[in-house]
């Protein structure tokens, strides 16, 4: 159908605009209509033969697919001449009478012929219906533009289901509960020898299984990147109410998957290194699919059968908010009725771990890892990693609604911006962030006032965590109300996954009216005020509007913004 709606136009305007040129040359006997006209006749005999083919549609199909792809524009102009447009053609309201590969697509596109006109009948046919050719050419373009896109007003996105698999729990209550007692998830990388490392700690998960969630064959092949995705993915949908039976009567050209990762599949193309060190024969077939970010949201698809919109963003540390809100803008154009999104990343590994200490990003507190993680605190020397995946269900309001979704938060909007300034450290003047945050709220239709819960990005870096301060003042003031915490102070720094994770803390925060503690923060840094940072207990608050934020490596900035549900 897609295609129908698409060709029909082109082909509805062209088959105009060729009777436009063919009753014009009759007019006014310009030498050079002539002209053409001789030139015309050197395809006489294309057109005899899609003229005797215009009774058999399937030959007739194959011609003038033939003339777009096979030849020249001017092939597809004479094949266009060839048929005389009928009475039915020129009165058509409907796009739909102009299907491309419909069982009388061609046929109600041209009418049905029975015999070779002659010169004179054409002409007189042509000059009879240019007008009204024009006419309906012009409509079913119209139609098309009015389709395409809602009015945004009407689509609104809210969250019904969240799934994660994080260093404190694989399911959002156990995880958020964790976070509100102040538990830490860091700890002593287990899974390699880092002994010789300058860091040995992470926020590494323990015990993790992915049975009855991915079959067994591909368990053993994929990246843990992809098993994070792929389970946190179906357990949205569990969440989400959204049962085998539900997922049966929905419209799957309307669901789609925008699950991104940082790192992707850096352990599996590791493997693959070193089986390469003894043959290629030795390699992983699936090395290079495994490896690449897409193939997490590619495979969930596959799995549940959705074909709507499905592709991967990598924005580094901001991959998740920028999926995030790309899958609400798919649902608020009317592209997709319910998406899933978010981030994985499993990126503590050697290699990946001596990636990130050679850029000396990563904490050295190795003496007490649940102290390392330290956002705004003086004594903070960096982030330590974390690994999991953070997923949303979102879906369209009616949608939800119809279905007797629990909705969980609204999803208001927000933005991206670019810092243009360096690979790795934020702008001095947090000019990048400010706009990012100010173009939130104006998406959004949120006043600053209104917002009054922040879950930062800090990073426990030295310049990052007071650069988003200072731009979190600048934007918002000193309002009394808003309290602003980092979830990154218990699990680390998850990468891609960190938006997804945080986005489902914020969304539980909505839900249960609690935000979780800041942990570790013992002495602020210098122009740190600590009445606008939660404390190190769990505070009571009742969000009228929350951001959460996202920054990336390369300058990337991204601000989503959510609400309860009204």
């Amino acid at each position: 159908m897609a295609t129908s709606s698409l060709a029909s136009p082109f082909c509805t305007w062209l088959v105009a605009a060729c009777m436009s040129v063919a009753c014009d040359s009759d007019r006014s006997r310009s030498p050079s209509m002539f002209q053409y006209s001789k030139k015309m006749s050197k395809w006489s005999s294309r057109r005899k033969f899609m003229t005797k083919c215009a009774s058999r549609s399937s030959e007739f199909n194959r011609g003038l697919i033939s003339s777009i792809y096979g030849s020249s524009i001017q092939g597809l102009i004479s094949s266009c001449l060839a048929f005389e447009p009928c009475d039915e053609y020129y009165s058509s309201k409907s796009p739909s009478s102009f299907g491309f590969f419909g069982d009388n697509g061609f046929s109600s596109l041209f009418g049905p012929k029975t015999g070779h006109l002659n010169r004179r009948q054409r002409r007189l046919n042509r000059a009879a219906h240019s007008g009204k050719a024009m006419a309906v050419a012009l409509e079913p373009a119209q139609e098309v533009t009015r389709m395409k896109r809602p009015p945004t007003k009407e689509r609104r996105v809210v969250v019904t289901g969240l799934g994660v698999v994080t260093p404190l729990g694989h399911e959002p209550d156990v995880f958020y509960n964790n976070l509100l007692d102040g538990v830490s998830g860091i700890s002593e990388i287990e899974t390699f020898d880092c002994a010789e490392y300058p860091t040995r700690i992470a926020g590494e998960i323990k015990s993790f299984s992915s049975d009855g969630w991915v079959i067994p064959k591909l368990s053993k092949r994929m990246d843990k990147f992809m098993l994070y995705m792929l389970t946190a993915g179906k357990k949205a949908l569990v969440d989400g109410g959204i049962t085998e039976d539900v997922r049966h009567d929905l419209n799957k050209e309307k669901c789609g998957v925008l699950i991104g990762s940082a790192m992707g599949g850096m352990k599996v193309f590791n493997d693959a290194i070193e089986a390469l060190r003894i043959s290629y024969k030795k390699m992983n077939p699936f090395c290079v699919p495994f490896a690449t970010t897409n193939m997490g949201s590619a495979i969930l698809a596959m799995d549940l059968g959705w074909m709507g919109p499905n592709y991967s963003i990598s924005t580094a540390c901001a991959t998740s908010n920028y999926c995030i809100l790309n899958a609400a803008n798919h649902i608020i154009r009317g592209e997709a009725d319910v998406m899933l999104c978010g981030g994985s990343d499993a990126a503590i590994i050697p290699i990946g771990l001596g990636g990130f200490v050679a850029c000396r990003a990563l904490s050295q507190q190795n003496d007490d890892p649940t102290k390392a993680s330290r956002p705004w605190d003086i004594n903070r020397d960096g982030f330590v990693m974390g690994e999991g995946a953070g997923v949303l269900l979102l879906e369209e309001l009616e949608h939800a609604k119809k279905r007797g979704a629990n909705i969980y938060a609204e999803f208001l909007g927000g933005s991206f911006t670019c810092d243009a300034y360096h690979v790795t450290e934020p702008r001095p003047d947090g000019v990048g962030v400010i706009l990012c945050i100010e173009k939130a709220l104006a998406n959004s239709g949120v006043s600053k006032e209104d917002v009054n819960y922040i879950n930062a990005h800090a990073t426990s870096t030295p310049a990052g965590d007071l650069k988003e301060y200072q731009a979190l003042v600048h934007c918002f003031g000193q309002n009394p109300e808003l309290r602003v915490n980092s979830t990154k102070s218990m699990i680390g720094h998850l990468l891609g996954a960190a938006g997804g994770v945080e986005a489902v803390a914020t969304v539980q925060a909505i839900r249960t009216g609690w935000i979780h503690p800041n942990i570790n923060l013992e002495n602020p840094d210098d122009g740190v005020d600590t009445n606008l940072l939660v404390g190190s207990k769990k505070e009571r608050l009742d969000i009228k509007a929350a951001l959460s934020n996202s920054f990336g490596f390369g300058g990337h900035n991204s601000s989503i913004i959510f609400a309860p549900y009204k």
